[in-house]
């Protein structure tokens, strides 16, 4: 266990405080979280917005706001997604870039997938919520054979054909983690919280370039760690001692202060990982 000097968490906890509040929204993505008012809606115009937040804000939050306005000319992304209107839009033969390397082609394929979830089950949530208990249920797992299920792990099985849903063992899967603190922490002025049935203790803080860089700066993780998957679970690790039970208000923290040193809010650049 790292040893955290008591005034590096005393910082830390007033940075948390500091940058998690309602202004948090106004230039993230996590805005998207409140574009709908209803929970089958808030699940996939989040997911969605989860997925395409990489880049430039200024070019990639235009093109999510695209997305949904496309969507609310069928009623919504529920709708829209489960009544397979996004065709109208989105062609499994048009190879064009939708955003930077990834094709209207694509997001058909993602679009899809979701569709058949919906054809499944009433929700997102719902889906992802069965698959996890099926999985807690698995031979394999009771037998303590798999020590731990951890949902980021187990989504990108559900997009077999979507190269837009981070799969790749060693990735710290940055957006999907992100997505699921969006929708599992409760009690936030930003994070909403629809998904109880998921423990926040068990979330990986999203391993954003300007998180690691900070975690850094104040020695919680070596100068030569990468944006991994190995450096996101042992930075969580940490922020566990710090905020027990909520590892991801540390998120906050050290974003908000990545983001206030370079000055860049309204054209922060983030990573894809």
């Amino acid at each position: 266990m790292k040893n955290i000097p008591p005034e590096t968490i005393k910082k830390l906890k007033t940075l948390s405080k500091k940058f998690e509040t309602k202004d948090f929204l106004k230039d993230d993505p996590s805005q998207f979280i409140y574009y709908y008012s209803n929970p089958q809606d808030i699940e996939l115009c989040s997911f969605i917005a989860s997925l395409l937040s990489f880049g430039n804000r200024k070019q990639f939050i235009p093109k999510i706001k695209f997305i949904m306005e496309q969507a609310d000319s069928s009623g919504g992304i529920y709708k829209w997604i489960k009544n397979f209107d996004f065709e109208k839009m989105f062609s499994i033969s048009d190879n064009r870039k939708y955003y930077r390397f990834y094709s209207y082609k694509d997001f058909y394929y993602l679009f899809f997938e979701l569709h058949k979830i919906l054809l499944s089950e009433k929700s997102l949530g719902i889906f992802f919520s069965t698959k996890y208990q099926e999985a807690l249920s698995c031979k394999d797992f009771s037998s303590g054979k798999i020590e731990k299920i951890n949902l980021i792990d187990l989504i990108p099985k559900f997009f077999p054909n979507c190269k837009i849903v981070p799969s790749t063992k060693s990735s710290a899967k940055k957006r999907l983690c992100m997505f699921l603190r969006w929708m599992v922490r409760t009690n936030s002025p930003v994070d909403i919280g629809l998904w109880p049935w998921y423990s926040k203790n068990d979330l990986l803080i999203p391993m954003d370039v300007h998180v690691l860089e900070e975690a850094q700066n104040l020695n919680l993780l070596h100068k030569n760690a990468t944006a991994s998957r190995k450096y996101a679970e042992e930075l969580t690790s940490i922020a566990k001692q710090i905020f027990p039970g909520d590892p991801c208000k540390l998120d906050f923290a050290l974003f908000g202060l990545g983001v206030t040193k370079k000055n860049i809010n309204s054209t922060l650049t983030v990573q894809l990982f």
